[in-house]
């Protein structure tokens, strides 16, 4: 199994992130906040109309103050419970909400990439991740 030692836990994440941060246009909240892929994933969430298990774990985390730091917990959860990638799936389905939050250059815009990001992470679902949540 993978745990929080190990190297390619640390490389993956700070892929995963960059993956989601990279071309992501540049938006605030009502208080001036500025909003991250955390907030997208929430978006794309609830536009599913599931409730995930996920997103009410971090939020329940009173310690985690910024966007950044819901996601990554976010990520590590879905790590562990498997559900990385399908997660993502649902989030990426609506076309006007991928233009709403990312630019042109973005991977998720390319249906090919797109495609290509998701199945690697569908292969992420074979492996073990004891992560301290």
């Amino acid at each position: 199994p993978v745990t929080d030692g190990s190297r390619e836990l640390h490389s993956l994440c700070a892929q995963l992130e960059f993956l989601l941060q990279f071309d992501l246009k540049e938006k605030k909240s009502f208080f001036g906040q500025r909003k991250d892929y955390w907030d997208f994933l929430c978006q794309g969430l609830a536009r599913c109309r599931q409730e995930h298990e996920g997103i009410h774990f971090v939020t329940s985390l009173d310690k985690l103050k910024t966007p950044v730091g819901r996601g990554r917990a976010f990520l590590r959860y879905c790590l562990v419970h498997r559900q990385l990638a399908e997660s993502l799936q649902l989030c990426l389905l609506d076309p006007e909400s991928l233009c709403e939050w990312y630019y042109a250059r973005s991977p998720f815009l390319s249906p090919k990439r797109r495609a290509e990001i998701l199945g690697s992470l569908y292969e992420l679902d074979c492996v073990t991740f004891h992560l301290a949540l």
